[in-house]
């Protein structure tokens, strides 16, 4: 990660702006990408609500990893591609996003991508402690806080005891745990996952959703790019369905995973049934035609 080398002085306030998604909501309009000429996204709207787990659900190939990326400002998005003169935004908590500069949007997101690889030899512990940086001084060393707040976030991944490996050791599913770990230890506002539960045992799955959910609770923004339907009508309050680089449907998960809505754009056919338990929908699938 680098760091931003301006201070607030240099830079103009954020914008203002009323979030659909509600006070501490992600909401984000008229987000276009495309490249070599091909749209991949065209002209998306998308709002996360605050305390909500949302999931971004659709086929391969849909844009929800690229819509991530522009939501994170790894990427710009592309100008006039859907509206022109109407420029994309990303709000949220009444904050232009791609505004900020980047260290002040490191203190608010975390983003979590899924090929978050590296072949440098760091520890788990000091590849967590880089979700620190936005908190500290430009020239500080990690302190006793930035270490303590790493090591509770790999505590909560069931990580701890992986602290001093490197990281290149670990399994694929261990090292999507740890880059989570370093999103946790960012104690960022609102994350964004780009497939979380990829390569992880179901076990792990769940303890996954589980660490979302918790922050959910405690007020965090949670979007999440996920590709099982399954673990979404489970764990999800609000989904987005993307297909073709466009928002088919949105709202809650009870509403949009239903077969009138999924059959289309995923080519297949869909019975919704009810958990005895938990009343949420459970969902199984049979080839269309």
């Amino acid at each position: 990660m680098s760091a931003d080398t301006r201070t607030p002085d240099d830079v103009a306030p954020a914008t203002e702006a009323r979030s659909a998604a509600g006070p501490g909501g992600l909401d984000a309009a008229r987000v276009s990408w495309s490249t070599a000429g091909r749209l991949i996204l065209d002209g998306v709207d998308v709002t996360a609500p605050a305390g909500a787990v949302s999931g971004l659900l659709g086929p391969n190939g849909s844009g929800k990893s690229t819509l991530l990326r522009v939501l994170a400002g790894v990427q710009p998005p592309s100008s006039g591609d859907a509206a022109p003169g109407h420029p994309a935004s990303v709000v949220f908590a009444g904050a232009d996003l791609l505004a900020a500069p980047r260290r002040r949007r490191a203190r608010t997101l975390a983003f979590v991508e899924q090929e978050a690889s590296t072949d440098l030899p760091v520890t788990v512990l000091d590849a967590v402690l880089l979700g620190r940086i936005p908190h500290r001084s430009l020239l500080a060393g990690d302190s006793a806080d930035d270490r303590a707040a790493a090591r509770r976030a790999l505590d909560r991944v069931g990580m701890a005891d992986y602290a001093d490996r490197e990281l290149t050791t670990l399994s694929g599913g261990e090292r999507q745990r740890v880059h989570m770990a370093r999103a946790l230890a960012q104690e960022p506002a609102l994350i964004l996952l780009d497939e979380p539960t990829n390569h992880l045992d179901i076990a792990a799955q769940l303890d996954a959703l589980r660490v979302l959910r918790d922050l959910a609770d405690r007020g965090v923004t949670v979007l999440a790019a996920l590709h099982d339907l399954q673990l979404a009508a489970q764990h999800c309050d609000h989904v987005v369905l993307l297909s073709g680089g466009r928002v088919v449907a949105a709202g809650d998960v009870r509403d949009v995973l239903v077969p009138e809505v999924l059959d289309p754009v995923y080519g297949v056919r869909t019975e919704v049934l009810t958990h005895p338990r938990t009343g949420r929908p459970v969902l199984t699938f049979a080839p269309r035609g």
